[in-house]
């Protein structure tokens, strides 16, 4: 199955953090199709902490949406997330946004992820990778912006 996942970092160093959890989630049951550039951004929610990094990548997975979230988790910690303040600062964040469009309102686990057509900083990378995209709720994501300024890096 196809999924786009969500990454952010704003502690440390940012750079690191978002490659090392892209490496970790390779594995017999994820492959990492398309990686979009690292975009600077605004924290969101909790403004007053360090600009993020994010980036967006699309896989291909033969895990379900739940143990996907669990792979996610799991790098989180191995790459010392600690979950201390809602939108607050971190080492990594891996958000799934996108699970072959399905639809999941679990407690654990809402897809598509509930703030994905208000974020730029995600619309932006997954726009970059996915260009023809149409998003869940069936718009273009080129008609899609977000809220929020996005910069993309240059190396």
């Amino acid at each position: 199955m196809k999924a786009f996942l969500g990454l952010g970092s704003n502690m440390g160093d940012r750079a690191n953090y978002l490659g090392e959890a892209i490496s970790a989630l390779i594995r017999p049951t994820i492959s990492v199709e398309a990686v979009s550039q690292i975009y600077e951004t605004e924290p969101w929610g909790v403004i007053d902490q360090p600009l993020y990094w994010n980036q967006v990548i699309e896989i291909e997975t033969t895990l379900e949406p739940i143990e996907l979230l669990h792979v996610c988790q799991n790098i989180e910690l191995r790459l010392g997330r600690e979950r201390m303040e809602h939108w607050g600062p971190r080492t990594i964040d891996i958000d799934i946004l996108i699970y072959d469009n399905r639809v999941s309102e679990s407690e654990e686990l809402r897809l598509p992820h509930p703030y994905l057509e208000v974020r730029a900083f995600v619309l932006a990378p997954l726009r970059e990778i996915a260009p023809k995209l149409i998003l869940p709720s069936g718009r273009a994501i080129t008609e899609v912006s977000g809220d929020g300024k996005v910069h993309p890096l240059t190396t």
